[in-house]
């Protein structure tokens, strides 16, 4: 590392010297200041590589916190400077040139880190001390029991040089005696505490069995017993303790006096609430965040029979857009002013406010009656938005999608509760945002459902999941057989065959049709050859193969198409492309040209589910079509008899425009020998559906089409 001005190493110098004489006021230490520098440069040096290592990890920062507590940095104020330090230089000495944001969100995660691990090593150290204390307690025991039998100048010596308080009283709870630490503790003279009651010193934090252990000491049912208790001072503090009280007892053995051992844990105490606090509030804010939140959450979920609670789950409508816009400390005011907005929204018992993270905030309330209280609780949030928040001299509207969840207690854990939230919010953002959704089960459930296809959606194809039927292809004319339809299936392992309604909008979404869809053509082309070579009497076999828009746009089409035709050894009229009308609507001449040069390549392409979309007629002279594929609706008419003139009329028109054009026409959804035989009277070329076989196995459509060839 460089040394130069400047260079690195200067720059984590510095940042050291800056820490140090920070931190060494505040230290019980023997070092002097520089070596007490020097002690820091390497936990400097782990918390810089930290912060700009490619992974974070927390276990480095934990370590660093806990080295403070190793170099008897345990006064309160060293951690909360150490904190203030790596807050304002860290990034400014050792962030070079890299994402501020970044780093600062780093840097933050960084502090949380390190006062978990100063609290969790000052723990272990306190831990330590209270045992050592104990073992103190016990000595002082037998030396004071020995000193009272024996030699009242040494008991004297004990009793007065002891750095814990040391108080003795008789059976009936009299003060007799205390020492100079004691007084201390107390801040009184030593008038004011002897023949004082020992009762008198009930406290409201009393854990409920000090007192039922006190009165079995004092019968002599108890040799001795340790609590944690606080005192009032005079002064109107509390004074917190580890209090160990013992029985003393004559040469006789019978109980005489109670003897009390104090260590002032106050501030202890009190450094371990505001690492506590820090631990379960947003440092932004103030609200509490995600860890006390779910701990709420899952103590109202857990309350009992009867006990019910309401959840609303908001998350900001555009706030990116005002936090890139206006910068990120435009967007903590903003997230401040909306916290405590909310915040005034929650002021009935049982209800909260905390920030999940960023410009998510949750509202809870609970009790019998949540079902009306909750929806109170929305209404609210909803108002509290709608004034404008003023920013840098600007007024910004802020309005915010909300999903609203209430139910018993213990039937949901709170991680599903959350996610159902979580579900319902992004509906009511779905839904245009500046509204509230409540929870719908069945809507969570296909939610849910949908999210697990997706992630499930990349490995299925790896894992061979998915398969391919076919629904044959009928001329009207003579009844033959003269191709089919591709479908894939997906065999999921836990919900079965799943139609591709289900999973190919996941996939267009996901960018995976192209991969699947390209799997797809290439087993259709195969199989097609492998009819073609078994079916030489009844004619050439042709297959359809869907495709969607984002396939259309994809820049690898018209190659993958040529090698994978050629790889089968087919050409290219063995095969029909069948795009939706939808996906040509309004098509311009780029999106059009690969289509163009597969037809000129002797693919036929077929127009799909002509007729329900916009149905621009005028659109045909320009696509690069031979066939139109009617849908389905056209032919629900025809199951009736007599049919729907007016559906026939329709369908006569088209097919009558359609051969003017020199397209061929195919109908889907036929059902009935009389939709066939009226849909072969109108003139249509070929047609599918169930009358004829449902999609099925490729040895099926072999069978259908060796019947043709045999009568």
């Amino acid at each position: 590392m460089s040394t130069e001005p400047d260079g690195p190493e200067d720059r984590l110098r510095r940042l050291t010297t800056i820490w140090s004489r920070a931190v060494y006021p505040v230290t019980s230490t023997s070092l002097t200041r520089v070596e007490f520098e020097a002690r820091l440069l390497p936990l400097a040096r782990r918390l810089s590589g930290l912060l700009r290592a490619r992974n974070f990890d927390a276990e480095v920062a934990k370590a660093v916190g806990a080295a403070l507590v190793e170099a008897h940095c345990t006064d309160p104020e060293a951690l909360s400077r150490t904190l203030d330090c790596v807050d304002a230089y860290l990034v400014l000495y050792c962030g070079d040139d890299g994402p501020q944001d970044e780093l600062r969100m780093r840097t933050s995660r960084m502090q949380h880190a390190m006062a978990a691990g100063y609290a969790q090593a000052l723990r272990a150290r306190t831990l330590a001390e209270q045992e050592a204390i104990a073992q103190a307690a016990l000595q002082a025991q037998g030396v004071v029991a020995q000193a009272l039998h024996a030699s009242e100048a040494r008991f004297r010596a004990v009793f007065e040089g002891a750095a814990i308080g040391i108080g003795i009283a008789d059976l009936d709870g009299n003060v007799l005696q205390v020492n100079k630490a004691l007084l201390r503790m107390f801040g009184l003279p030593e008038q004011s505490l002897r023949g004082r009651q020992v009762l008198d010193w009930t406290h409201p934090e009393d854990a409920p069995q000090t007192w039922r252990l006190y009165d079995e000491l004092v019968r002599g049912e108890r040799e001795h017993y340790h609590v944690e208790k606080a005192f009032n001072r005079p002064d109107g503090t509390v004074l917190w303790t580890n209090l160990t009280v013992s029985l003393l007892r004559d040469p006789d053995g019978n109980p005489q006096y109670q003897l009390a051992l104090m260590e002032d844990t106050t501030e202890r105490r009190l450094l371990n609430l505001r690492l506590r606090y820090e631990a379960t509030h947003d440092a932004l804010t103030g609200l509490p965040n995600r860890t006390l939140f779910f701990e709420r959450l899952e103590k109202a979920l857990n309350a009992g029979e009867g006990q019910r609670f309401g959840l609303c789950y908001l998350d900001l409508d555009g706030f990116k857009t005002i936090n890139d816009s206006l910068g990120h400390a435009a967007g903590d005011r903003l997230l401040v002013e909306v916290a405590d907005r909310l915040q005034s929204c929650a002021t009935a018992p049982g209800e909260m406010v905390a920030r999940l993270g960023g410009d998510e905030f949750v509202a809870l309330t609970t009790g019998p009656d949540t079902q009306r209280e909750v929806d109170e609780l929305a209404e609210r949030i909803m108002n509290a938005l709608v004034t404008p928040i003023s920013i840098d001299g600007r007024d910004l509207l802020v309005r915010g999608s909300l999903g609203i969840v209430e139910g018993p207690a213990g039937e949901r854990t709170a991680a599903e509760v959350l996610r159902s939230a979580d579900i319902t919010m992004y509906r009511a953002k779905s839904a245009g945002g500046n509204r509230a959704e409540l929870a719908d089960p069945e809507a969570d459930a296909r939610t849910i459902t949908r999210h697990g296809l997706t992630t499930a959606l990349p490995t299925a194809l790896e894992r061979g999941e998915f398969f391919i039927e076919y629904q044959p292809l009928v001329h009207l004319g003579d009844g033959s057989v003269r191709g089919a339809e591709a479908l894939v299936r997906w065999l999921h392992p836990q919900h079965g065959v799943l139609g591709p309604d289900r999973f190919i909008p996941l996939a267009e979404h996901t960018g995976l049709i192209v991969p699947l869809g390209r799997w797809v053509l290439e087993e259709s082309v195969r199989q097609a050859r492998a009819w073609r070579e078994r079916e030489r009497a009844a004619g050439p076999l042709r297959i359809n193969v869907n495709l969607s828009p984002c396939q259309l746009s994809h820049p690898g089409l018209v190659q993958d198409t040529v090698d994978i035709l050629e790889r089968a050894g087919v050409t290219p009229d063995a095969l029909c492309l069948e795009v939706t009308e939808s996906a040509l609507i309004g098509a311009d001449d780029d999106l059009l040209k690969p289509l163009r040069r597969l037809a000129e390549m002797g693919v036929d392409i077929a127009l799909d589910d002509f007729g329900t979309g916009y149905s621009n007629l005028a659109n045909l002279r320009r696509l690069p079509v031979s066939v139109l594929k009617l849908d389905r609706s056209f032919t629900q008419g025809m199951q009736q008899f007599p049919a729907d003139p007016v559906d026939l009329k329709i369908v006569e028109g088209i097919v009558s425009l359609a051969h003017s054009l020199d397209l061929a026409v195919t109908v889907e959804g036929v059902e009935t020998s009389a939709q066939a035989e009226q849909l072969r009277v109108l003139g249509c070329d070929t047609a599918q559906g169930w009358y004829y076989a449902r999609p099925g196995p490729p040895e099926r459509l072999h069978d259908l089409a060796l019947a043709d060839t045999t009568g």
